[in-house]
């Protein structure tokens, strides 16, 4: 029993040791929405440089296609202190980003596009049965 008393003891002097973790401070902040409409905008920058906004709205409201639209960006120091910054469209075809740190597809070879276009126009018969 007090074997058991003195480990908690320990344990809860070492948690109030333990170094407190470094506070970020929010340098600013906005919010507005959402609205009625389904609109909405916020932003916010911290004391360690990560900035971020974001605006959207609803579109094609009470509709069969009611979609969000939202663009925004965001930007943070990388660990080499690199600024590292993306800007995105987020509608009904998905989320897309764009960022000079983003990996990119490397172009198509020229005969593997020439073989390509090649097939698309000469489908053989059981792709024509498919279609």
């Amino acid at each position: 029993m007090y074997t058991s008393l003195v480990v908690v003891i320990a344990l809860a002097s070492c948690v109030a040791a333990a170094p407190a973790e470094d506070v970020i401070p929010i340098v600013s902040q906005s919010q507005e929405g959402p609205n009625p409409d389904g609109s909405y905008k916020w932003s916010y920058e911290s004391g360690n440089g990560i900035k971020a906004q974001e605006e959207g709205h609803l579109e094609n409201a009470g509709q069969e296609n009611e979609a969000m639209n939202a663009q925004g960006s965001f930007s943070y120091p990388s660990d080499d202190g690199q600024q590292i910054s993306l800007t995105y469209v987020a509608n009904e075809e998905g989320f897309q980003p764009q960022g000079a740190h983003l990996p990119t597809t490397p172009e198509i070879p020229p005969l593997i596009q020439k073989a390509l276009e090649w097939i698309a126009a000469h489908p053989s018969k059981e792709d024509q049965n498919q279609v």
